[in-house]
């Protein structure tokens, strides 16, 4: 499913322009060790963290969107990073588990 999607059918708002990528899976992890070691490719990562090591891991196992829930925003300097690497970056005012049925309804 593309990204652009996601966004119209969760209601998560931008906040960096992103590329409209494919995605196919979720994980769901607030722990950058975690990320890297069982993240997949194309994967929509939804997670608390607003750091630059969060988008170090994604862009080490090629995730091309995450979702910060509970309304949480990254600093300046982390959507700059995400945006370099093309990360899109979301924010959603749901909770982890509101957030995680909103994808299962849509199939994943």
């Amino acid at each position: 499913m593309k990204i652009s999607e996601i966004v119209q059918k969760t209601g998560v708002q931008a906040i960096n322009d992103f590329r409209d990528k494919n995605v196919d899976r979720v994980y769901i992890s607030d722990m950058v060790s975690d990320i890297i070691t069982g993240a997949k490719p194309n994967s929509i990562l939804v997670t608390l963290q607003t750091h630059k090591s969060l988008i170090a891991a994604a862009n080490l196992v090629n995730v091309p969107m995450i979702v910060i829930v509970r309304g949480r925003r990254p600093a300046d300097d982390v959507v700059e990073l995400a945006t370099k690497v093309g990360i899109g970056l979301f924010t959603s005012d749901l909770d982890t588990w509101g957030y995680a049925k909103k994808l299962t309804e849509l199939g994943f």
